[in-house]
């Protein structure tokens, strides 16, 4: 398949008028500047960056079973043991592949890519996905897009002068229960009606924050790690903890949620309040707990959303929760968790329509308590009614992202998140660990989200 920078059938005149008509809001779907051949036959795929979350997409690919087309062709990672094991695991599954150390090479002698799936530290993508954008190809690239706004915009400034897709890793975009929630209970239904408060949290445990190790007999010797950034393999395989490669936790796990706030309130956040510290674990430069207040303006009124990443306790893992006068919903990419409650002094009826039509699943009435002659505080309120969501999630959870990718390269869908999306969720987490840093609340401008 061709790699040409702008489609087949659309000069640069063409291409600069459609991009000046996108920046004036006239909105044109980047699958429009999709190759038009890509509707047929094979995607041809590289892996840029075979560490854990390389593997992870890798495999979401390959789930995808091989009547997707799509073909891995090369894998580039520094580490020579992460390298190999993904080349044979490709290999296993009939994807013969040659692997590479630096990314610059696997551009030079690839000439049959299509994409490219980027999955390497946060430092790495601006110069990565810029890189493979202007080399033709359309890049997945894990979030967080990058460790600096710098680095963010440069990325977009890539998509939007190659018309090359730019997917961001915020797989929640493409999960069907988080769809079905945005779309059917709060735009449509309005079940929460007006929404005044969200909270969220990702808490992992002491023995999941531990730092990585590394077989002995594999490490990268001291003149690859520091061509590439790394002053020792500790580093390397912990890049998320130090400043100048990664964010930290809140950076790491926190965008993830962040980005659904925004998304399910229809707005940026106007300011941000941050406390954090390096409370428990010693060597690292990055905040082990983080607790943060945004304040977003929506069309109904002021919302105020707490969030918080701890890695010393795993109570109650992750999750969002998303309150309105008239209802509650929460929500995980964790399997099982996710529901909807009726405030309750809204009347049932009011939601009974929606239980008819299958938007919700109207849980059994559980036993009310007897309080017999006993004095019930007046202060307290009534348990409210708890729904079931319809919608299950059955497969990884990067599946679903990785197939609108490749769906968006076929022109068959839109990106869920591209290129402006992911930029809007870095402004607003990389904010937080300036919120800490100042130690005081920190505004956000609109033209903050723009580029």
């Amino acid at each position: 398949m061709s790699n040409e920078i702008v489609g087949d059938n659309m000069d640069r005149r063409s291409f600069l008028k459609s991009t000046a008509a996108a920046g004036a809001g006239l909105m044109i779907s980047p699958s429009i500047l999709a190759a038009k051949s890509r509707k047929k036959g094979d995607i041809n795929v590289a892996l840029l960056g075979a560490g854990a979350q390389g593997k992870v997409l890798m495999m979401a690919c390959l789930k995808m079973g091989k009547k997707s087309g799509i073909r891995f062709k090369a894998v580039c990672d520094i580490w020579d043991f992460h390298r190999n094991w993904a080349s044979r695991r490709l290999k296993a599954y009939k994807h013969p592949n040659n692997t590479y150390i630096d990314y610059r090479e696997m551009l030079a002698n690839e000439k049959d890519l299509d994409a490219v799936i980027i999955a390497t530290p946060d430092f790495w993508h601006a110069e990565h996905a810029a890189a493979c954008m202007k080399a033709g190809l359309h890049v997945y690239c894990e979030k967080e897009m990058s460790n600096t706004l710098e680095g963010a915009r440069k990325i977009v400034k890539a998509a939007k002068e190659t018309g090359k897709l730019l997917q961001v890793g915020h797989q929640r975009r493409s999960n069907p229960r988080y769809r079905y929630c945005y779309d059917k209970l709060i735009e449509d239904a309005n079940l929460l009606n007006r929404i005044t408060t969200v909270n969220g949290q990702w808490n992992r445990s002491k023995a999941a924050c531990e730092y990585n190790s590394w077989k002995p007999g594999t490490e990268m010797d001291a003149a690859r790690l520091k061509e590439y950034g790394f002053e020792s393999m500790e580093q390397f395989r912990n890049w998320r903890w130090y400043k100048g490669l990664g964010g930290g936790p809140i950076v790491d796990l926190g965008s993830h949620q962040l980005d659904i706030f925004s998304w399910f309130l229809n707005a940026n956040p106007k300011s941000v309040i941050a406390s954090g510290g390096k409370d428990y674990w010693t060597g690292r430069d990055w905040y082990d707990s983080v607790m943060t207040i945004f304040e977003y303006q929506t069309k109904q009124g002021t919302v105020r959303a707490f969030y918080q990443t701890i890695t010393t306790n795993s109570n109650n893992g992750y999750y969002e929760t998303f309150m309105g006068d008239e209802g509650t919903l929460v929500i995980s990419e964790a399997s099982g968790r996710g529901n909807v409650y009726r405030e309750s002094w809204v009347p049932e009826e009011k939601w009974a329509g929606w239980v008819k039509k299958g938007y919700i699943i109207d849980k059994a009435e559980e036993e009310k308590a007897d309080h017999g002659d006993a004095v019930v505080d007046v202060r307290a309120s009534i348990p409210a009614a708890q729904y079931d969501l319809p919608v299950t999630m059955d497969k990884p959870f990067h599946q679903p992202h990785v197939e609108n990718f490749f769906s968006a390269i076929r022109g068959e869908e839109k990106l869920n998140c591209p290129a402006e999306i992911g930029y809007e969720t870095a402004v607003m987490v990389l904010k937080v660990n300036e919120a800490i840093i100042a130690g005081k609340k920190l505004d956000f401008k609109p033209e903050d989200f723009e580029i």
